[in-house]
């Protein structure tokens, strides 16, 4: 099996890479030097001629569920984390005697497990005392009783942009980009259902094999201090400060990833991820200490599910994140082993460094180790547009004006 998924990721890398270099090549003969000159250009094309069916064949590795907009929130949330799924699109079920035979009346968003959680911490007005999350809900029926369909109002819901198999790469790029979405739904042409989902970190890996043209080095080998990005703040915690404070801001940035800084050398010892809100359903003890157990302690608890090296290349490849996504997964850096890159990293790098660690999103911090910024999914799609801020659509870099601006908080 092994041997078989190697060779897989080889003819991907001789064959539709390959293909799509030379009709890149063909097309370029005998235009001018501006235009054989402009990089982005020649990468856009490359990559809207590598079809997703052919590119990334784990897409349907497993069985995706899916959330009913008539399903509780108590329901939604035990029934994400019974199937070990990180969220589900979500299917409008208004008249059951309707048939669903079109496409647009089937799925009208996307909802994830975290959003679920937060969402209810956040709301919630009476503790539970000795009880769990699930008795939290109970507790608060105003809160476990809403109707998913209700949570539109909220803007909880992550829109939902899928493409079809015969849908291009870069098709997938300006989805992650433009709409800020995670995951792009794949659907199947004959039914019309969801079949799975392409990662972020799917996409930056099968980037990766397009190492050595010349149209993607030109960009990815300068340092990321090249690049023009927006500056904003990043969204951080003190290490002493609890975990309810570090899942407040979680749930406030929705940028995925809060920061988790020492007080007194302001260097950066850890995140607090979307990916980790499980454990709090599944250790009650955290749940009912949350108020007072610092985040420097939660971020250095021990998972029995951990993967002890996250940086080891595996036989799946970019496929282990491109099929259904894993509530519980045990690829994911420990809060404690913070991805970083330096400023003098290039892009390549930093996209490297992503894809062995299978993270969503890296730190950029100074020789110091404090923080200087975050790489996340970006709020829009310069990449092959006359503003070239190169990200390769899909990351956008938020950085501290000043590192003095932690003693502000």
């Amino acid at each position: 099996m092994q041997d078989t998924r190697r060779t897989d990721l080889k003819l991907l890398e001789g064959g539709v890479l390959k293909e799509a270099e030379e009709t890149i090549k063909a097309d370029h003969v005998g235009n001018n030097p501006e235009t054989d000159s402009d990089s982005a250009t020649a990468l856009q094309l490359f990559l809207d001629r590598i079809p997703i069916n052919n590119s990334i064949p784990g897409i349907k590795n497993s069985p995706v569920v899916e959330l009913k907009t008539g399903d509780t929130v108590k329901d939604a949330i035990e029934f994400l984390y019974t199937k070990n799924a990180f969220g589900a699109p979500i299917v409008d079920v208004l008249d059951p005697e309707i048939p669903l035979t079109r496409f647009p009346d089937r799925y009208i968003g996307f909802l994830d497990f975290a959003t679920l959680v937060l969402w209810s911490l956040q709301n919630a007005s009476k503790e539970t005392g000795k009880g769990n999350f699930m008795s939290l809900l109970e507790k608060n029926p105003e809160i476990g009783n809403t109707k998913v369909g209700e949570l539109a109002k909220s803007f909880l819901w992550n829109p939902f942009f899928p493409v079809r198999l015969e849908d291009t790469l870069f098709h997938v790029l300006l989805l992650i980009s433009k709409h800020r979405i995670q995951v792009v739904p794949v659907v199947e042409q004959s039914n019309l259902k969801v079949t799975g989902f392409v990662t972020q970190n799917a996409v930056i890996q099968l980037l990766l094999q397009s190492d050595g043209l010349t149209w993607f080095d030109s960009i990815a080998e300068k340092p990321l201090s090249e690049f023009r990005f927006e500056n904003e703040s990043v969204s951080f915690v003190y290490g002493d400060e609890s975990i309810a404070d570090a899942l407040h801001v979680l749930f406030k940035s929705q940028t995925g990833a809060v920061a988790v800084i020492n007080r007194q050398t302001r260097m950066l010892i850890g995140s607090v991820r979307n990916g980790d809100v499980y454990l709090l359903m599944e250790n009650d003890k955290i749940f009912r200490d949350r108020k007072v157990v610092t985040v420097e302690e939660f971020i250095r608890i021990e998972t029995s599910d951990r993967d002890p090296d996250p940086t080891i290349e595996r036989d799946m490849g970019a496929l282990l994140s491109a099929g259904v996504l894993q509530l519980r997964n045990k690829y994911r850096p420990r809060m404690d082993s913070p991805v970083t890159n330096k400023k003098t990293d290039t892009l390549k790098e930093a996209m490297k460094n992503v894809a062995r660690t299978k993270s969503d999103f890296c730190f950029q911090v100074d020789d110091s180790q404090h923080l200087l910024g975050i790489l996340t999914p970006q709020e829009e799609s310069p990449f092959g547009l006359s503003e070239c801020r190169f990200w390769f659509q899909f990351w956008h870099c938020f950085y501290l004006l000043d590192c003095a601006q932690l003693e502000m908080f």
